[in-house]
């Protein structure tokens, strides 16, 4: 089976959208589009990192018409901080909001300040499910309809949402159509810790 066809069955096998595929691994979805028709092959960077998203053997993503270099070892990694409880008032990488680290390969994760958040409940289902992890990249904003670590300020407790805008108002969806949106007001402010990148589920 060829490259193309590997992406596309195992992109649509792990319920992902091309838009979603594209964020995960950082690049346009007009790529994962050219990928997914042999317009275009991946980076060899790209290859792992969807190798390693779907589970499988890199030999076993490539196909017999992968033209590219050979994979190389991974060499790098980053350690790369889970916080727990937000302390008030410290910088959202103090020490103090750091519960454990995860060791992750450098080619597999986006570039910038990153943190790990584990989610609770189901308000996100069926993109992100209680328990999962979800690495975030510290940013202080993120595109209608972008999923976002948002801290609550009069909890201190960080929250994940999409991120809607509607003349002038804030609103943080979830994915979980029984739960309701948030409105951000002065009575509910909240700021915006950074977009979520790449979700890991325990099975």
């Amino acid at each position: 089976m060829k490259l193309s066809e590997n992406i596309k069955r195992l992109r649509r096998e792990n319920k992902l959208t091309q838009k979603r595929l594209a964020q995960i691994l950082d690049v346009a979805p007009s790529a994962v589009s050219a990928w997914e028709i042999g317009r275009n092959q991946p980076l060899v960077s790209k290859v792992d990192q969807m190798a390693q998203l779907f589970g499988v053997k890199v030999s076993d993503l490539l196909g017999d018409d992968y033209t590219g270099e050979s994979p190389t070892p991974i060499v790098q990694t980053r350690q790369i901080p889970v916080l727990g409880e937000i302390s008030c008032g410290n910088p959202i990488l103090a020490e103090e909001n750091i519960e454990d680290y995860i060791t992750a390969p450098v080619n597999f994760i986006p570039s910038g300040t990153l943190f790990y958040l584990k989610a609770k409940g189901d308000s996100m289902n069926p993109t992100i499910k209680n328990g999962d992890l979800v690495l975030v990249r510290q940013q202080p904003d993120v595109e209608d309809g972008e999923i976002a670590a948002v801290l609550m300020l009069e909890t201190n407790e960080a929250t994940l949402k999409r991120v809607k805008r509607s003349g002038g108002v804030v609103i943080l969806l979830p994915d979980n159509q029984d739960y309701e949106p948030i409105v951000l007001t002065s009575d509910t402010p909240a700021r915006i810790l950074g977009k979520a990148m790449q979700v890991t589920s325990n099975l």
